[in-house]
């Protein structure tokens, strides 16, 4: 079933890699969407495709890169928009 996530990531998650990370798992799970840095410190996530894959790249958000330090997941689920041709980093 598609769906769509906003996902926050809390923690030490820039100046990491972070985003590159989310983008090659999300990549591999055919997942659409973009990752950007916010001026908060964390990191926002938006992506669709689904459910299962998204599911699944959250598994691997909570453990995030080597030098990262995911603190906390807040997930928002919504219909798709269908708004993204692939996934990008901003």
């Amino acid at each position: 079933m598609e769906t769509r996530a906003e996902i926050i990531v809390e923690g030490l998650v820039q100046g990491v890699g972070f985003r590159y990370f989310v983008s090659r798992h999300a990549e591999k799970l055919t997942l659409y969407g973009e990752v950007r840095n916010q001026p908060d410190g964390s990191v926002k996530i938006l992506v669709e495709g689904d459910r299962s894959s998204i599911e699944t790249l959250l598994m691997e958000l909570k453990v995030g890169p080597r030098n990262a330090q995911v603190r906390d997941l807040r997930i928002l689920w919504d219909t798709p928009r269908h708004e993204f041709a692939g996934f990008r980093i901003r």
